[in-house]
């Protein structure tokens, strides 16, 4: 490649459109993880219009939380298998499973197939959040690398979108009850962008050399980056070991002292997180119907053609939201970007409950989910991802990151499955008062555990946990 100094490794590389290119790649089941909860959202009331109007809040929870149980799934089983068998065939084999997840939902609109097409691409979706940051995080130049993850996160945002949008234009020109399995489809599609793209590429270097095939790592690294880069010293260097210190810790040890303080700062903020990202995302057309914010009065598909319109728009502050977020992540204490980024999505909640009870006019509900969405997205749904890697020691890290993604995504699973029993049971103002409330907890959660973990105000305190 023009512009590289002869046998530059390529962890000093600069910046190039190929590192754009290969981001792009690698973020793609971020994209189509936000994508599949967007669907399952606008899907689930065309089918209670259309098809299955008999479909209980039960039902409804289970379909909406299966995609995100396969994902865990999918993560915990595809992670270790590509330990051992390598990246590449991994990576193409997620975006066909997410093609045939979405092929498997779209036959037939019963409750149990769409299930298992969902929790089918779920389990491709949770496979590639595994390689997708393996291989950002290892091709990326050093000084660029931790921005890159978080851009492959900010990423989903196109996701909660993107889907939204192209399910508009959808509905706008066919309305009739076989409508639900085109917007599926987008998934589908999604998918079989992810695999076109992905059959030209190559192995991990990394990996290759763990397994002592440098000679193929190298020409790894030259399929990405040219002829005239060389792999790192800090992964070549075969002889290199692990000191005492940075063993791996037994299980045990990260539930015991300041490790369990760990466990908890980084997990329970993450669970709360989850369900206002996906419980509130998943059933957002449910919950502008609920909420009375379309004041057109239209019924029907008209009715859901609104919904999913003014989720479009809702969505779209996602993505600035991210952006703030990225802009200032590593200026500001990341405790400070958590606790700050609940008590702001709260208040957003908050000020929707008032802007309903009171019936206050329809854009102070907009502006209130706005409000919760950047927020939300500029600090806990940025900084969860990137807090286990700050405060745990070497030794721990991996497991440590394994447990709060975890608390995670349970977080997430339980807040879709019970937000459509909570709508049943106390309509949307209890669906506001127990999401402000869990805003809150993260929040508090927050600002007691940093304290307790040392972690000051400047963004080095961070990394002294």
């Amino acid at each position: 490649m023009n512009g590289y100094n002869p046998m530059t490794d390529i962890q000093n590389l600069p910046l190039t459109k190929r590192h754009i290119y290969i981001v792009t790649v690698s973020s793609m089941e971020q994209i189509i993880g936000a994508s599949l909860s967007t669907i399952v959202g606008i899907v689930l009331p065309l089918l209670n219009l259309f098809v299955r109007p008999e479909l209980s809040a039960t039902t409804q929870g289970i379909m909406g939380a299966t995609g995100l149980v396969g994902i865990a799934v999918g993560s915990a089983v595809i992670g270790p298998l590509s330990d051992r068998q390598g990246y590449l065939n991994w990576f193409r084999t997620c975006a066909v499973l997410i093609i045939l997840g979405s092929l498997i939902a779209s036959f037939k609109a019963e409750a149990l197939t769409i299930c298992i097409g969902m929790f089918v691409a779920g389990f491709g979706v949770g496979g590639g959040y595994t390689l997708d940051s393996a291989y950002i995080s290892e091709l990326m130049p050093d000084r660029w690398r931790n921005f890159m993850v978080g851009v492959a996160k900010a990423s989903c945002a196109i996701g909660f979108l993107l889907p939204a949008l192209i399910a508009v234009i959808i509905l706008h020109f066919d309305a009739s009850p076989r409508v639900w399995r085109d917007i599926v489809w987008i998934m589908g599609g999604l998918g079989v962008i992810t695999l076109v793209m992905r059959i030209c590429w190559a192995e991990s270097p990394r990996w290759l050399v763990t397994k002592g095939r440098t000679q193929e790592a190298l020409k790894a690294a030259q399929f990405f980056f040219g002829k005239n880069v060389s792999l790192p010293l800090s992964i070549t260097d075969k002889n290199k070991k692990l000191t005492p210190s940075a063993a791996t810790t037994g299980s045990t040890a990260l539930f015991k002292g300041k490790n369990l303080l760990r466990v908890i700062y980084s997990g329970i903020p993450w669970a709360c997180e989850g369900l206002g990202v996906y419980g509130i995302g998943v059933f957002l057309p449910l919950l502008i119907m609920a909420l009375g914010i379309d004041n057109t009065h239209a019924e029907g598909i008209a009715k859901i053609i609104n919904s999913v319109e003014l989720t479009a728009v809702i969505n779209f502050c996602i993505l600035p939201g991210f952006i703030i977020g990225l802009l200032i992540v590593e200026k500001i204490n990341n405790a400070t970007m958590l606790w700050v980024g609940f008590v702001g999505s709260a208040l957003g909640m908050g000020l929707l409950l008032a802007a309903y009870l009171m019936h206050w006019p329809l854009w102070v509900s907009v502006a209130a989910f706005i409000i919760f969405e950047v927020m939300l997205n500029g600090g806990p749904h940025l900084v969860t991802y990137i807090i286990p890697a700050v405060i745990y020691p070497v030794q721990d890290r991996g497991a440590g990151s394994g447990v709060a993604d975890f608390l995670g995504k349970l977080g997430a699973i339980l807040g879709v499955f019970f937000m459509p029993l909570w709508l049943k049971e106390g309509g949307v103002t209890l669906v506001l008062e127990i999401t402000t409330g869990v805003m809150m907890l993260g929040a508090v959660i927050s600002i007691v555990f940093s304290r307790i973990l040392g972690l000051n105000t400047s963004k080095d305190d961070s990394r002294k946990a």
